[in-house]
């Protein structure tokens, strides 16, 4: 079989199986799927974010790590939000009230928006939480990360100071 009649098998493939299997995922220097979702502030979406970089993370009530990362998170948009830099966390809880019992015990200083259908996470291939992609101010994906770790902190944080413009 030729290259293009595998390629051609495989796209027939993904075809018939549609939804089942979603073949979505999100590559850095793609420019990053749209996210539009209604947050705590009200409607959201990247548009409404363009020429700024911003850390979207993918986060869960039940999540021990998403408990850690929240300082952190709110650190950074302490930190860098004056030169261009937003956090947009959206939540995945099927239940709102899931949700709003973790921010009334854990303090959010940035953007909440809320997904219980789940549609933003898989247009991004999102696996596990938390998960995060920084999108440059381009709109394009700079990196992904799953998981949180106090030791990832200097690491992710050099990633965002790098796509930052320059003072």
């Amino acid at each position: 079989m030729s290259l293009s009649q595998r390629a051609l098998a495989v796209a027939t493939l993904a075809a018939t199986l549609g939804s089942a299997f979603p073949v979505v995922a999100v590559d850095v220097s793609q420019v990053a799927p749209e996210v539009r979702a209604v947050g705590t502030t009200g409607a959201t979406s990247l548009a409404a974010l363009k020429g700024k970089v911003v850390y979207l993370d993918f986060w869960a009530s039940w999540c021990g790590p998403c408990r850690q990362s929240f300082p952190w998170m709110n650190e950074m948009q302490a930190k860098y939000g004056a030169r261009g830099f937003e956090v947009l966390a959206i939540n995945v809880d099927a239940k709102r009230e899931d949700a709003d019992k973790f921010l009334a015990q854990t303090a959010a200083t940035f953007n909440i928006a809320f997904d219980a259908r789940g549609e933003t996470p898989r247009a991004y291939g999102i696996k596990g939480m938390p998960s995060s992609v920084l999108i440059g101010a381009d709109g394009k994906v700079l990196f992904m990360h799953a998981g949180f770790r106090d030791d990832e902190r200097q690491t992710l944080e050099a990633q965002i100071a790098a796509a930052l413009p320059k003072r």
